[in-house]
């Protein structure tokens, strides 16, 4: 079921729903659907032996952790409500990187655990802006207008292999190494975290997904998906519907976010 709150003059309304797929034997994605601030997240484990759920795990308990422990601290500009663009950026900055020390930590402690890792997508909301961080090949979308746009960029071998040269669609389709990563939390004593930061609007819908969900249905097939439904909990459930229909070869994960009149 569906929660939202009222951040300024907006209700941002939260639904989300993570499936095991239909090849794997277990779900090493986790989600973090928020009960009393607006934040998000999605992560996608990896490390094989549970170890990728055990990462996944970690990070998103500490990225909605962190967010607790600091949502009381007063802010500086107190008692005027000034835009805190820089520190907010540093808290979803900060958030991420503490998320990578533990996992990185907990598999250098545990020779059982070593090399897990994971993506992580997280959003928060407030001020009228929404602030996503980003590792790895989770993706954040965004659909404005009728348009579906990714806000975040893959950390992949494949987007890499795009960033150097074009490629023929048959040359997208045939790369052998869809799915390696390039930048993960938990690989290294330290990780750069992608920070995007707008102003969101009513009538806005984000979308966090692992590629369990992206690699199985387009851009436009997402799109037409979660705008052809009132209730953003069957959305949700139809995306995971729509991957393992496809095959659900992964773990599959959808959080949706949508931005209302208050």
């Amino acid at each position: 079921m569906s929660i939202s709150f009222l951040e300024g003059g907006s209700r941002i309304r939260f639904s989300g729903k993570t499936d095991i797929g239909r090849v794997r034997d277990h779900n090493e994605d986790n989600i973090f659907i928020p009960a009393e601030f607006p934040l998000a997240v999605v992560s996608d484990g990896m490390g094989g032996h549970a170890c990728g759920e055990v990462a996944s795990t970690i990070a998103v308990e500490t990225v909605s952790g962190y967010y607790q422990q600091t949502a009381g601290e007063v802010s500086p500009t107190w008692p005027f409500r000034m835009p805190q663009l820089a520190i907010e950026r540093d808290r979803m900055t900060v958030a991420i990187k503490l998320a990578n020390t533990r996992i990185h930590e907990t598999g250098v402690n545990d020779p059982s655990k070593k090399g897990m890792g994971c993506t992580v997508d997280a959003v928060y909301f407030t001020q009228g802006r929404i602030y996503v961080g980003h590792v790895g090949d989770s993706r954040v979308y965004r659909i404005r207008g009728g348009q579906i746009s990714q806000v975040t960029e893959d950390h992949s071998l494949l987007n890499d292999y795009r960033r150097m040269r074009e490629m023929s669609g048959d040359e997208l389709d045939n790369f052998g190494y869809k799915n390696v990563v390039v930048r993960a939390l938990g690989l290294s004593q330290n990780v750069f975290v992608d920070i995007f930061v707008e102003e969101y609007a009513r009538g806005d819908i984000y979308l966090l997904c692992s590629d369990g969900l992206s690699g199985m249905i387009t851009d436009q097939t997402i799109l037409a998906t979660v705008t052809r439904f009132e209730s953003i909990d069957t959305a949700a459930t139809q995306l995971i519907n729509l991957a393992n229909e496809a095959g659900g070869a992964d773990n599959i994960s959808a959080v949706i976010v949508r931005i209302e009149a208050g």
